[in-house]
C-alpha cells in the first residue's frame, strides 16, 4: 500500500451498511437490547412502485419484524397486527386481502387442535420476488449516481468525454 503525500487527502472509502454495532451507536444499547428488524432499503424506497398504501406498507413491516428465519414464516394474529399499528382487525383483513391480490403476501390458514381457525401464516415470497425484480433498476440508478459523482470529482482537464 502506498502512502499518499501529506498534502493529498485520501479518497473516502464507501460507507459500509450498518451493523449491530452501528445500530447501537445510533440508537443506544437499551433500545438495541429489544432487537431490530431487517427491512430492505429497496422496499422502503420502492413503496410507491410496489403499489401499496401506508397501512399496507406498515403491515408488511410488522410481518418482517415477526419473520426471524427463512424456514419459519411469520404468524401473528390479526389482533396483534391491529394492536401494533393502531387499527382494527377488519382494517388488517381488508389490507391483507389487497396485499394478497397484489401478490406480495400469501396467507395460509391453520386449524387449532380443537378444529377452530388459528392465526394465519403469512408467506412473503411474493414480496421477496418483487423486490428482486426491482433490484436491477436500483443498481442502474446507483451506477449512474456513482458515474455522475466521479465525473464531478474529476478535474476538467482529466475528464474523458464531454
Amino acid at each position: 500500500m502506498t502512502v499518499p503525500p501529506p498534502n493529498v487527502v485520501a479518497f473516502p472509502t464507501p460507507i459500509e451498511p450498518p451493523t449491530s454495532g452501528a445500530f447501537e451507536k445510533l440508537w443506544g444499547k437499551r433500545i438495541k437490547n429489544h432487537g431490530f428488524a431487517a427491512i430492505p432499503t429497496i422496499m422502503v424506497r420502492a413503496q410507491h412502485r410496489l403499489g401499496v398504501n401506508p397501512t399496507q406498507f406498515c403491515i408488511m413491516v410488522q410481518l418482517l419484524e415477526y419473520w426471524r428465519t427463512p424456514e419459519r414464516a411469520p404468524f401473528p394474529t390479526k389482533q396483534q397486527l391491529a394492536d401494533r399499528i393502531g387499527g382494527s382487525q377488519s382494517t388488517i383483513q381488508t389490507n391483507m386481502r389487497e396485499l394478497e391480490k397484489a401478490g406480495l403476501v400469501r396467507r395460509q390458514g391453520h386449524r387449532t387442535a380443537s378444529g377452530d381457525w388459528g392465526a394465519n401464516t403469512y408467506h412473503l415470497d411474493g414480496l421477496v420476488t418483487r423486490l428482486a425484480a426491482l433490484e436491477p433498476e436500483f443498481e442502474e440508478e446507483k451506477q449512474k449516481r456513482g458515474a455522475a459523482g466521479q465525473r464531478v470529482e474529476t478535474p476538467k482537464g482529466k475528464r474523458k468525454g464531454p
